[in-house]
């Protein structure tokens, strides 16, 4: 019999996951081309030629049994965490080590080593609404309590009075994901700001610290010149995960890293814990040859412009067919307003067509439907007239 915890996730299984699988299931019935797959935040952008000559390079050139084996430090390599530091300083003016930085696998592995580092149970992380859902699985992990701060449906930046009114004693960590999925808004500086001075505030009423934990796969992923604010120049409590899945076109590869300022309280303890966590979760160290290769290629980046179209595209096309939505500045998705009360009878009624798309309840906002938008250009084209048909059920 499985563990009791596991009962109820293995019940609220990821509906994004569940969508993508019947998207397989549907392609085998009618064809890839004629299912409009929308599920799966999957890059479908391929990784930047200098990523496979990268690859040779390192093959040919490192020893093999350095190359393929265990890092000195569960942390990783320290030239590749020092090239990741200097990297970030270039950038965003910040003054990091390599030893401010833990190599993780991927995003995800490196949420769950900081909240590992950092969680006791019954302590509270506060996410803001919509937010990314496998962040109730990861506070679950640790016996957290997921504390959820409603949705601002009219911007989609966070509501900071409802914020303010709901950090208590037990608050320990704050995650914000900026370009955000699924809504694709960047959290502008004045967002930052206010939130920031928030959290000083109340550290110092309650005594304790809060740390905000900034999740930033889709950093890169940014159009219309929007800037996305580095949020360890704000506040001082702040860790910074990253993931290359999207910026290089790697999600199946599990690279990215954690940023542990000197700034963060009892930094070079939570360093070290980091370091056992990565251990202890099973990671032992993120994958070596994939540290040794974003290394080699710090400075490249997915063409975006592919994205940028399909944006563009899809954005138009529905707001032609009479769907209401913000357009987003960041990432690859769409978040749109269901026309149906329950949207996930929209959903429901989407796949009449071969149209796959999330319901925003999964993100915590009922209403809502999320459109990953890294699909092929002839996909984004071919599901218009779809969407079209769709909409005649809902708006003639």
């Amino acid at each position: 019999m499985i563990a009791e915890k596991m009962k109820n996730m293995v019940a609220n299984s990821s509906a994004i996951r569940a969508m993508f699988e019947e998207g397989n299931r549907l392609a085998g019935i009618y064809g890839a081309e004629n299912v409009y797959d929308f599920s799966l935040g999957n890059p479908n952008v391929a990784a930047p030629e200098a990523v496979k000559q990268a690859i040779r390079e390192l093959l040919d050139e490192e020893d093999p049994v350095v190359l393929h084996g265990y890092t000195n430090s569960n942390c990783g390599y320290a030239d590749v965490r020092e090239t990741v530091a200097a990297s970030l300083n270039e950038r965003f003016g910040t003054h990091f080590e390599g030893k401010n930085i833990v190599m993780t696998v991927g995003a995800a592995g490196g949420l769950n080593v900081i909240l590992k580092s950092l969680i006791n149970p019954g302590d509270e992380v506060i996410v803001f609404a919509p937010y990314f859902g496998e962040y109730r699985s990861y506070t679950n992990n640790y016996d957290g309590v997921l504390v959820e701060i409603s949705p601002n449906t009219e911007n989609f930046q966070p509501k900071l009075d409802e914020f303010e009114q709901k950090i208590t004693p037990k608050t320990k960590a704050v995650i914000v994901n900026t370009p955000n999925n699924p809504t694709g808004v960047v959290y502008s500086e004045e967002t930052i700001r206010r939130l920031a001075a928030i959290m000083d505030a109340k550290q110092k009423e309650y005594g304790t610290e809060i740390f905000l934990i900034s999740d930033e796969p889709y950093r890169e992923l940014v159009y219309d010149g929007a800037k996305v604010p580095y949020l360890t120049k704000y506040y001082a409590n702040t860790v910074v995960g990253y993931s290359f899945s999207k910026s290089l076109s790697l999600p199946g590869e599990r690279i990215g890293y954690l940023v542990i300022p000197d700034e963060v309280s009892d930094s070079e303890e939570l360093l070290a814990a980091a370091n056992v966590a990565t251990r202890i979760l099973g990671f032992v160290n993120a994958p070596t040859l994939q540290q040794k290769l974003v290394a080699k290629c710090i400075r490249e980046k997915t063409d975006i412009s592919f994205y940028d179209r399909n944006r563009e595209t899809l954005y138009n096309g529905l707001r032609e067919c009479g769907f209401e939505c913000i357009k987003p500045e960041g990432a690859f998705y769409l978040f749109v307003k269901s026309p149906a009360a329950d949207e996930k009878e929209f959903c429901a009624a989407a796949k009449k067509y071969n149209i796959l798309i999330v319901p925003g309840s999964s993100f915590g906002c009922p209403g809502y439907v999320r459109l990953a938008y890294c699909v092929s250009y002839g996909t984004i084209v071919n599901s218009l007239p779809k969407f079209k048909e769709l909409s005649k059920e809902y708006f003639s």
